[in-house]
């Protein structure tokens, strides 16, 4: 009797133990079907940005988040997010929705010293590196900075292809290039603003400081082309703008037409905003023309602001613009959204002639490149996946240049988005 007793305990206690495996097992895969689920929610939510971009994103327009969904779009049993950023930066403890616009921010391929030099937190000598890391002219013979360094490395002398490559710049510390916003989503979290228990160290002042990267990028570039495919008019020089009187006869008449010439003269024009406020043309009839002009004879021009949507931050970099104006064009902004969805003619309003001179050769009203930072949750919240696409509309189609996966930075649709998804998960069991 007492063997049977231990027989029948042995094998109550293997059925205990093989039962437990399988409800692990269970979990599991059904963790790993929740993965796959919000993998391919988020694969979704690429193909649909890119549809957005063939709709609402042709000839350098930027679509707007009204002209889309952004926010828990459905994708069979899941969901996904646009993560971006308000241009006009409103106080908020919830993301932002909607796609990002590259040219918005500052080029570090193209950005000259003064702009750099007034980003936020950054060191003079990492100005230093970013500039001798990206001249051709400059290379790094091994007995400089990089060659000291264990491994020693080699000055790359050429582009950034990625503003993460930043990492490998001399100087850049983790401190300088995310600041306080660790899983780089525009929110403050509560890992963020609770000192020094969790990375990242914070000031718990309750307000988000983030690093460079935020207003970096490489990709801003725009076609010298008109919508039709024909190259634009360069109007840098009175040779160079001999077709320019029919296009102003064919718009405005003879009379109007005689009298812009006439402002223009003989002078030279280092960019577009230089020659609407010399020209004196009104926004509608600067409207009119933007498309067709431009003032390089390059096939593209790579690095110019769209001050549309750039933040108060990038403006304030902006020569002619600065900290003193930057407030005041968000502001302006905020209260004309209509106005300031086309062309830059709006800033005459804001700003002297002599400022929009001065900023001219660093602005646009025009962007090509837009990223897609795609959240995608499955519906049992088992299933979370983040990527970071960036597409190019150059060519008038949407063409990736770069993807990433960023599920590995964590939670990124903020706290209130986390608590709510946790009660409805509740809820459902």
């Amino acid at each position: 009797m007492i063997i049977v007793m231990w027989v029948c305990l042995g094998l109550v206690a293997l059925t205990l133990y093989f039962a437990n495996e399988m409800s692990a097992e269970l979990r599991a895969a059904d963790n790993r079907a929740g993965e796959v689920i919000a993998r391919q929610a988020a694969s979704g939510g690429v193909r649909y940005a890119a549809f957005i971009l063939s709709q609402f994103g042709l000839n350098g327009t930027v679509p707007y988040r009204d002209d889309y969904q952004s926010e828990e779009v459905p994708v069979g049993d899941a969901a996904f997010w646009f993560i971006g950023r308000d241009p006009d930066q409103r106080a908020t403890d919830l993301p932002v929705f909607g796609l990002i616009d590259e040219a918005s921010k500052i080029n570090i391929n193209t950005a000259p010293r003064s702009i750099l030099e007034a980003l936020p937190g950054i060191t003079p000598e990492l100005v230093d590196a970013i500039i001798s890391w990206r001249s051709r002219n400059q290379t790094d013979t091994g007995d400089s900075s990089y060659g000291r360094l264990d491994p020693p490395r080699v000055n790359k002398a050429g582009p950034f292809e990625t503003v993460d490559e930043l990492r490998l710049v001399y100087g850049a510390t983790l401190d300088i290039l995310f600041g306080e916003d660790t899983n780089r989503n525009g929110v403050l979290d509560d890992n963020e603003n609770d000192g020094e228990q969790s990375a990242p160290r914070d000031d718990l002042d309750g307000v988000l400081q983030p690093g460079i990267l935020e207003y970096l990028t490489v990709y801003s570039r725009e076609p010298n082309t008109r919508s039709g495919g024909g190259r634009r008019i360069n109007i840098a020089t009175v040779q160079t703008r001999q077709a320019l009187q029919r296009i102003l006869q064919d718009r405005f008449g003879g009379g109007r037409t005689a009298e812009i010439l006439n402002r223009v003269g003989g002078g030279e024009f280092r960019s577009v905003a230089e020659f609407m406020v010399v020209s004196g043309m009104t926004p509608e009839e600067f409207d009119q023309i933007r498309g067709e002009i431009t003032a390089s004879n390059n096939s593209t021009v790579s690095g110019l602001i769209n001050v549309n949507t750039a933040s108060e931050t990038v403006l304030a970099c902006i020569p002619g613009i600065g900290p003193d104006n930057a407030a005041a064009l968000v502001a302006y902004r905020l209260a004309n959204p209509d106005v300031t969805r086309g062309s830059f003619a709006w800033l005459t309003q804001v700003i002297g002639r002599e400022e929009i001179r001065r900023a001219g050769p660093y602005i646009t009203d025009r962007s090509y490149q837009f990223s897609a930072d795609v959240v995608a949750v499955a519906r049992s919240g088992r299933g979370y996946c983040r990527t970071k696409t960036v597409f190019d509309m150059t060519r008038g189609t949407p063409r990736i240049v770069y993807h990433q996966d960023l599920t590995a930075f964590g939670w990124a649709l903020g706290p209130r988005l986390r608590q709510s998804w946790r009660e409805a998960k509740e809820n459902r069991t």
